[in-house]
């Protein structure tokens, strides 16, 4: 099965927990993308892999209109159901895949993508995509969870995305962000770092983890290194592991 199928058969039996899930409805990184988006309220903004559809949602009041899409049907009814609930208009819905977008060139004011990327098999063509849909001085907002530059670091948390959720890809470096994202002419005007606290119980649990696989989880994070255990704030109690600590950027590049 391809990661794209893995996608779409994980989020699909998720959808109704990513719209309630509390680090995807109210993290701080959602209010920065909006303090650092430039708009007017004339904007056209298409929002990538658009989830549980709380960036749509939060954008939809700032600008003319809102394309959401994401690769998964059930994400995109949930999201839906979720935004026009709040009485949301301006949104429509696309079934779209995010390296492969159905829309013309420079057709966007703004492109958004939140907490995504890391599912993306082929993140170079998502960025391509991005960068052929945005109008001259688009912008793009991003905000997606990283690792950091130590590569063992960066080993651990995609280990245990990966056995957390088998459609995880990989969570980049920031600085593989930049050189990506200056390599296809984009200029990062502003960007920011959110620290990220993952309850383990409920990051488990939003993936219907079996008792099983939490096991494994579980004795892979208390068998790691102490360097690993101090720079991921892992805390364990009773040989149960309670939370660890993450990280995201938030990014505004601008079409050049």
């Amino acid at each position: 099965m391809d990661i794209k199928k893995d996608v779409q058969q994980q989020f699909g039996k998720s959808a109704e927990k990513y719209v309630s899930s509390t680090i995807h409805k109210k993290g701080k990184d959602l209010q920065k993308m909006l303090e650092i988006a430039v708009t007017n309220g004339e904007e056209t903004l298409l929002d990538v892999a658009t989830g549980g559809g709380h960036t749509a949602n939060a954008f939809a009041p700032f600008v003319k209109k809102v394309t959401a899409v994401d690769l998964t049907e059930e994400m995109l009814t949930a999201a839906e159901r979720f935004i026009r609930q709040n009485g949301v208009q301006n949104v429509d819905f696309i079934k779209a895949d995010a390296e492969n977008l159905p829309f013309s060139v420079e057709e966007f004011d703004i492109v958004t993508c939140r907490i995504a990327p890391h599912h993306f098999p082929n993140v170079a063509s998502f960025i391509s995509e991005v960068y052929r849909v945005l109008k001259p001085n688009g912008q793009f907002l991003l905000d997606d969870n990283v690792v950091p530059e130590d590569d063992d670091f960066d080993q651990f948390y995609n280990t245990i995305e990966k056995l957390r959720d088998y459609s995880h890809f990989r969570a980049w470096k920031k600085t593989e962000w930049i050189r990506m994202l200056e390599q296809y002419g984009f200029e990062i005007t502003e960007w920011h770092r959110f620290e990220k606290t993952f309850q383990f119980e409920s990051w488990c649990n939003r993936m219907d983890l079996s008792e099983i696989d939490k096991g494994k989880l579980t004795q892979l994070i208390l068998n790691s290194t102490q360097k690993v255990k101090d720079k991921f704030r892992i805390i364990i109690e009773k040989d149960e592991v309670i939370s660890f600590q993450g990280e995201a950027i938030v990014l505004r590049a601008i079409k050049k």
